[in-house]
């Protein structure tokens, strides 16, 4: 054999094994500011192809949906309808999501709930505003306004979901919660409140006065932006 037989046995690293290392690097030098979204996708993706290259998945994804919030809060079907997305690509965008999601959340619960009520508008978003079927949300208050719970009681179509007044006061007094925020999301985009919407409030309300429990308002989500019934004068 020649001396050279070696040196031609030698493998070569991938070509995308470089790219890594310096995305690695411009993230802990800069932090997520440093990349734009389809290379923070990157990142994540590595975890679920540590043997391939990354970035024309990233950059599919971030065409297909728009933004690297809309990618990891997608519904896992259209996740699937990207060609190289497989369950363990989705694991890893759900756990990004699931964690940024508690993070938030954890941010609000114990906190007085009318004194941040920004923090509670953007959790809210996060949790709501991407999702393709209506789902109504209940945030449970203590007598200090205090976040105790947050819970959706209920998930619906692209239009409607059904919510029963008479289970909404249900789980408020088993949490012994004096006051409750409710939320719903319109997959429209449109947060504008329907009259159907209006009405369900009002019997909500009426149920819970005869109980001691306040109802402060209903928030209708949406990926244009937010709308308060009470504000809007509507409750």
């Amino acid at each position: 054999m020649s001396a050279g037989g070696d040196d031609g046995a030698k493998k070569t690293k991938p070509h995308y094994h470089g790219h890594r290392d310096r995305l690695r690097e411009r993230f802990r030098k800069g932090g997520a500011d440093a990349l734009p979204d389809y290379e923070l996708l990157e990142l994540v993706l590595f975890r679920a192809l540590p043997r391939q290259d990354t970035k024309p998945l990233a950059k599919a994804l971030h065409e297909k949906f728009g933004s690297f919030a809309d990618v990891i809060s997608a519904d896992v079907e259209r996740l699937k309808d990207v060609n190289g997305v497989g369950e363990r690509v989705i694991d890893e965008l759900k756990l990004v999501h699931a964690a940024a999601l508690r993070l938030t959340q954890t941010q609000i619960v114990n906190r007085t709930a009318l004194g941040s009520w920004s923090e509670l508008m953007a959790y809210c978003s996060a949790a709501m505003a991407r999702e393709t079927k209506e789902q109504f949300r209940i945030i449970f208050l203590d007598r200090k306004n205090r976040i105790i719970a947050d819970e959706v009681q209920q998930k619906g179509t692209v239009d409607h979901t059904p919510v029963y007044p008479r289970e909404v006061i249900k789980r408020a007094l088993e949490l012994s919660s004096t006051a409750i925020i409710l939320a719903h999301n319109h997959p429209s985009g449109d947060p504008t409140p329907s009259r159907a919407d209006i009405d369900m409030t009002k019997k909500i309300i009426e149920a819970a006065d005869k109980l001691g429990i306040t109802v402060h308002d209903h928030v209708i989500i949406g990926r244009d932006g937010n709308a308060s019934l009470k504000q809007l004068g509507l409750i």
